[in-house]
């Protein structure tokens, strides 16, 4: 059985087979298609087959879970919880050196987040490191829906319609990115800066406040910051 230091709730099981599933990629974006005008976009008439799907990746014997491993010897963790009347996915973040993962953002009906600036999740997908989903494109949309941020470029659906149109059968995927860019995660897009080297937002649910009783310790605040930013993200922001 997989593990996962610290995360000891349920039975983790690798999901990489759902990757090869082209409906599996709006079924994963679904908090971020929150009206009927962009499940429309994302389902089409595949609804009942959708439908299916959901209910195999929340099964409450199989917990799938989908890494995503960071030059830095970090690895991101992509967990569907699948707990009785609490289902969600939750994002987690480990190195070996930590004696457990740390969660930086939550996808479900308690959502906790934003966890990523947009710079973070190109370079996150864009990091090469051996083992686990090593696809760019399946990295930005399997870690999308921790996004949340105010400050969208404007070449950002590119790369973004680029992996829709890559991994799923959207017959409009320019149209399904720009209503993603446009939702992005359950919470108000936030404002990032850099505040002593660190990446940190104003987001009143993100573990990557500092100003939040339940923030990150400020060392794993850093670490995260340095794991997930390279040249591309700081290049693109002003510090504070």
């Amino acid at each position: 059985m997989l593990k996962i230091p610290g995360y000891e709730d349920g039975p983790l099981v690798q999901g990489t087979a759902y990757l090869d599933d082209p409906l599996f990629w709006p079924v994963h974006l679904g908090s971020c298609l929150r009206d009927e005008d962009a499940q429309r976009v994302a389902f089409g008439a595949d609804w009942d087959a959708a439908t299916e799907l959901c209910h195999a990746l929340s099964a409450r014997s199989e917990w799938p879970v989908f890494s995503v491993p960071l030059s830095s010897g970090h690895t991101i963790h992509v967990v569907y919880r699948n707990i009785e009347g609490d289902h969600g996915v939750d994002y987690l973040i480990h190195h070996p050196e930590w004696s457990a993962a740390e969660t930086f953002a939550v996808d479900d009906g308690h959502f906790m987040g934003p966890g990523m600036a947009w710079p973070e999740l190109l370079s996150a997908a864009r990091q090469s490191a051996p083992g686990g989903v090593d696809d760019p494109d399946a990295r930005l949309l399997l870690l999308f829906p921790t996004l949340g941020d105010a400050l969208i470029p404007d070449d950002a659906a590119a790369p973004l319609t680029t992996a829709l149109t890559a991994l799923t059968s959207i017959e409009e995927p320019a149209e399904a990115a720009s209503l993603l860019l446009e939702n992005q995660g359950q919470w108000s897009p936030a404002q990032w800066r850099r505040a002593d080297g660190i990446w940190i937002n104003d987001g009143r649910h993100s573990y990557r406040n500092p100003g939040n009783a339940f923030a990150l310790p400020i060392g794993r605040l850093s670490e995260i910051s340095h794991a997930l930013n390279g040249q591309e993200a700081t290049a693109q922001r002003t510090s504070g």
